[in-house]
Order: C-alpha cells, then structure tokens, then sequence
C-alpha cells in the first residue's frame, strides 16, 4: 500500500531552497502538507519558506550542509519535536561537477560525494528508522522515500565522471533501501528519481561550493568545456521542475520505485544493459546526438 492522501502528513526536503526541492515543497503544500525543509542557501530557503507559509502551509526550515551527519541528525530530531512521524522523506540536495575525470580534483570528489551521496546516506539513516518506528506503532501508517539521482547515474556521459559516479552510488543505494525493505515491512517503500536535463540551478551550483573545499587552480580546458555544455543542456530543458514534482509525487502514489523524466532516454539505458549482458564495450552515450561528440572532441583540442 502507498501514501494516496498527502493532507496532513509531513514532507521532508533537502535542496528546498531552488529547482526540484522548491517544486515538491509546492506541491507539498499545495496538496496540505507539513514540510520541514532544508538547503545550505539561507535566504533562498527563507524565500521558499516565506513563500508556502504565506499560503498556510506550516514550515519548519533549517539551514544545513547535508554532508554532515551531525546536522542532519539535528534535523531529524527538530522534525520529531515539531511534528512527530515523517511521511515523505526527498532526499534531495544535489551539486554538479564537469570534466574530464583524471583531471577533478580530490575537493571536486569530496565536494560532489559529501553532497550527492553523503547527503543520501545521512538523510536515510537518519530519517528511515524513525520512518520504521512510525510503521511498527501504526498499521496505518505509510511512509515513503524518495532519494534524487539522475540519468547520468544510468548512461554515465562523458566529461562528467565525479557526477555519475555519485548518481550511480545513488541509484546502487535505493535499489538496496528497496530490497531491504521488502524483508521488514511492507508500509515503507522508496524510489528513485532519475531526471534528464530539466532547468534547476545545478548548473551553478558551485555558488553554494564551501570556502574549504575551493579549487586553487583555475578551470581547465575540458572543465570549461563540459560546463558550458552542461548550461546549453540545462537551460533548453523542455521539462520543468514543477512537471517533474508532479510526476514524482504521482510515482509515490503509485509505488512505482524508478522515476524518470524524459523516457526516450531510457533507451540509453537499455543499450548500456544490452552492452553489459553481451560483454562488449560501452555504447556511447552521445550516439543519439549526431554531432555533439565531434564537437566536444574540436573543442577540447581548441
């Protein structure tokens, strides 16, 4: 059984304060919803905070850097003082790096991991077992999860390579909350959401990057490269954010576990699979794009 009413139950969102998180926390409200949201950009999440209270909404938010666990702890235990169970956990807070992967750095790696998949583990171990408590106290109780990775987490595009890699960690980690699931209860479920390019912010993300984690040396060639490639893609996404809450929000309606925003690029996907069963090389990704693989090659030799 799924979470059908969301009035009255309580959402948790990290990333609230742009793109995504902000369009869940909407629709969180919009569909009566408490919402307890979260991001590292203080005046935005005061902006999106303002915003849904304004409208009615009840809204505790909480400035927090999700690759710390203790913050996200802290997070857990302010929700359960002001608003007891959890019903919708949108582990959701997301950064993007480019270029080529030899050439990240190990701040770029920690950077991208603390966020992208710390943010994950931390979000899950510490909201999943109150999320279990709350089904063992109430048989009609119904909680689900979402946790945010991307296409890139199932095609693994080029110049890209510190991204994918915490996208698939993501998508590898939900598959596992779901079979691990299955075996304790059947009123807490999970799923993954994997977007495309839709516009969200995350193509400026390193505006929210900590001082401590900073690069000293400037952009190389395929970073630049790979960037501004990543904007192109990002701002002529023709998916909104909003369209992709609303089909989240259905996927949790539904149980369904994988969530996908553009579903002609799931062919990519069944290409890798088809690669993988066959032991042949990896297909390219950017096959279905004629030209963008010789331009990227002319622009990176520039």
């Amino acid at each position: 059984m799924s979470i059908q009413d969301f009035s009255g139950k309580v959402a948790v969102i990290t990333g609230a304060g742009s793109g995504f998180g902000h369009e869940f926390a909407r629709l969180g409200a919009e569909l009566g919803m408490s919402l307890v949201l979260a991001d590292v950009q203080a005046e935005a999440l005061q902006a999106v905070s303002s915003e849904l209270e304004s409208g009615g909404a009840r809204v505790l938010n909480q400035v927090l850097d999700v690759s710390d666990a203790a913050q996200v702890d802290a997070l857990a235990e302010a929700t359960q003082r002001t608003f007891g169970e959890v019903h919708l956990l949108f582990n959701n807070a997301g950064v993007g790096t480019a270029g080529l992967i030899w050439e990240n750095s190990v701040a770029d790696w920690q950077w991208t991991l603390g966020v992208n998949l710390w943010g994950v583990v931390h979000g899950m171990r510490a909201f999943v077992p109150r999320m279990l408590a709350s089904a063992k106290a109430s048989p009609d109780y119904q909680g689900h999860v979402v946790n945010t990775a991307s296409m890139a987490g199932l095609l693994n595009p080029p110049a890209s390579g510190v991204y994918n890699v915490s996208k698939s960690a993501v998508v590898s980690l939900s598959e596992s909350l779901h079979h691990d699931l299955s075996l304790v209860t059947t009123q807490v479920h999970c799923s993954v959401l994997c977007p495309f390019y839709v516009p969200t912010g995350i193509n400026t993300s390193q505006r929210n990057r900590p001082a401590q984690l900073a690069n000293a040396e400037p952009l190389t060639r395929s970073q630049r490269v790979a960037q501004a490639a990543m904007d192109k893609a990002v701002h002529s996404g023709k998916i909104s954010a909003a369209d992709v809450a609303r089909m989240t929000f259905e996927a949790v309606r539904e149980g369904r576990f994988y969530i996908a925003s553009h579903p002609k690029a799931l062919e990519g996907v069944r290409q890798r699979a088809e690669d993988i069963v066959a032991m042949r090389n990896p297909t390219d990704p950017l096959a279905a794009k004629p030209g963008l693989r010789e331009a990227m090659i002319k622009a990176l030799h520039e």
